[in-house]
Parts: structure tokens; C-alpha cells; sequence
């Protein structure tokens, strides 16, 4: 072969080579600068300052995220956050009802007492979400062994505050605000609608073992919602609570009485169904004035019982809203 045809070839050869190259890269090019920015994001990562003052490095875009306690799971599954692992309900053994058809495929990892260290860990978690009202904040320490562990809140903290602060752990915190500002627009357009029901006297209770507990009380998403809405409580229900709840013998019903009755247990309206059909059987509960009036609302027991996040709120404005509103 020439001289001249052999640096011909080459000459094609590496235009070939040239050609496919940019091929290439156009090719990569497509959908491939979106790639490239989702992993840096998965790849870096946020310093914030948590509810017991501890400065934590979170990723920027947490991929595993395991919530341990019920508002750090409902802030989440409420920012489009699908968990890993979570937490079962107060007095459930899975996730609490009203949470647990948008909870997909999470684990549950932990109750309101405890987490399961093992089964956590073999989730391979890159953040762990959990406030002070899971007995899991006794052992953060352990807990940041195996990722990145957030406190979002202090107990008995309030829920909007909570809410922003697991939302800005998750790097979601305009998501949040927004929510909040939709929320507030309902409450606000609830209020109007009322009617009749306007400063209506509410009593907010749960059945369980034959007899009443008072729930709802000082300034979680019960409280604090029908405050919103200008509705009165029993002077039972009045003020702070001495815990999540406050059994009331069955000689003392007609304290739980006012003008409507929101009725439910710890699990489902099913549930809260079968509990009332057991209560109208009690002493006295027949002379309760919302009973007689035909006021008394079986209710989502698991939301309204929880620890508070903005699902169950909005669960709780639902049902008032519509038992209440005209």
C-alpha cells in the first residue's frame, strides 16, 4: 500500500472515530445532564442545626429515609417522601390507619416506645427522621451510628413548627410553607360555612375498654384546629393535658358532654363504629345531650388520636368540616 492511501485511511478512520464520539455524547447528552445533577445532589450534603441544638450533615436528596416517630412519618408521606422504614401506630402493631395506604412498601421499624435496631440498620438508611415523642430519642447516639439522625422537634412542640422543621431536614421546606398556606385557606372557608355551629361547644374523646379518654387537648392538631375554627370545649378539655390522653370513669360521662361528640379509638371508623355501638349500651351515655341530638361523629380515631402531622390535621378539618359546616 502507498503512502498516500494509508495516510488517506487513517485520515478516515479518525474522522470515524470523531463522528461516533460526538454521537456519543449528544447521546448521553439526553437526559444525561438531569443524571448527572440528581447524583450530585445525592451526593452532597446540608448541615442543620436540629431540636436538641446538634449540628447534623443530611444529604441534600435523602433517598432512604426512615421516620420514627407518627409526625415525622405523616410530614413526610404529607412532602411526597415515601419512607423506607416507619413507625407503628400508638397502640397498633402496623402504621397507623390513615397513614398507612400512602406508606407503600415501608417497613415498620419501630413503635411509639422503641426502635428496632437491627431491622433499621438492615435497611441501609441515608437519614433518620424522629421527635420527642418516641421513646427512640433515648438512643440517638446508636442511632447516628447507622445514619444521619435528625430531631425535628421538642415534645409537645407545635405541629405547623414541627412540620417546617422535618420539611426543611427533607430540603423540602417551601413545599411545607405551601401546604400551610392551603391548609390555613380551608380553616378559613370552614369558618365561614359554619353557621348555626358557630362557638359550638366540641368534645373530643376515645372509646377504649368500655369507658372514655379525653384526647386533643392543649395545642396539637386537634386543639389547635378547632381553636382556628372558634369552637369551644367542655371545661374538661380545657387547658393543657397531663398526657396523651385522660380516662374518665363512667360515673363522670356527663363531663365529656357538649354540644357535638367526636367519637373514635386508636384504629379505624370501622373500628370507632363497633366502639360506639358498645358505648350507647352504657349508664347514662343515652342522657349525653349530643346523644340525644344526634350529634355524636364516629371519626378516623387513628388520626385525631395521633401525635400530630399535617395528614391528620387534615383529616381532622375534614371531619369537621363536614359534620359542622353548612
Amino acid at each position: 500500500m502507498s503512502p498516500t492511501r494509508f495516510l488517506r485511511r487513517a485520515a478516515l478512520r479518525s474522522c470515524a472515530a470523531a463522528v461516533a464520539g460526538v454521537l456519543l455524547l449528544s447521546a448521553c447528552g439526553d437526559g444525561g445532564d438531569d443524571d448527572a445533577k440528581a447524583k450530585a445532589a445525592s451526593d452532597t450534603t446540608r448541615q442543620i442545626t436540629d431540636a436538641q441544638g446538634r449540628e447534623v450533615k443530611v444529604p441534600s436528596a435523602p433517598k432512604k429515609v426512615v421516620a420514627l416517630s407518627e409526625p415525622t412519618l405523616d410530614a413526610s408521606l404529607a412532602l411526597g417522601v415515601e419512607p423506607v422504614g416507619a413507625t407503628a401506630g400508638r397502640g397498633q402493631r402496623d402504621m397507623s390507619t390513615y397513614l398507612k395506604d400512602k406508606a407503600g412498601t415501608a417497613q415498620v421499624v419501630a413503635t411509639v416506645a422503641e426502635a428496632d435496631m437491627e431491622k433499621l440498620a438492615a435497611l441501609r438508611p441515608d437519614l433518620i427522621l424522629l421527635d420527642e415523642t418516641t421513646g427512640a430519642k433515648r438512643t440517638v447516639d446508636k442511632l447516628q451510628e447507622i445514619a444521619p439522625t435528625v430531631v425535628t422537634a421538642k415534645l409537645n412542640e407545635d405541629w405547623k413548627k414541627a412540620f417546617t422543621d422535618t420539611a426543611d431536614a427533607l430540603n423540602k421546606k417551601s413545599a411545607a410553607q405551601k401546604w400551610l398556606k392551603d391548609f390555613d385557606a380551608r380553616i378559613t372557608d370552614t369558618k365561614k360555612k359554619l353557621g348555626d355551629n358557630a362557638g359550638k361547644s366540641v368534645s373530643v374523646i376515645r372509646w377504649q375498654d368500655g369507658a372514655p379518654s379525653v384526647v386533643g387537648k392543649g395545642d396539637g392538631v386537634v386543639a389547635s384546629t378547632l381553636k382556628a375554627l372558634g369552637m369551644t370545649r367542655p371545661a374538661d378539655q380545657r387547658g393543657a393535658s397531663a398526657g396523651h390522653s385522660e380516662p374518665v370513669s363512667l360515673e363522670k360521662l356527663d363531663t365529656i358532654d357538649g354540644d357535638w361528640l367526636f367519637f373514635g379509638t386508636l384504629g379505624d371508623k370501622a373500628d370507632g363504629e363497633k366502639a360506639y355501638a358498645g358505648a350507647r349500651k352504657a349508664t347514662n351515655f343515652g342522657r349525653l345531650k349530643a346523644e340525644r341530638d344526634q350529634h355524636v361523629v364516629v371519626i378516623e380515631g387513628s388520626a385525631w388520636n395521633s401525635a400530630g402531622g399535617p395528614l391528620s390535621a387534615d383529616v381532622v378539618l375534614n371531619g369537621l368540616r363536614a359534620a359542622l359546616a353548612t
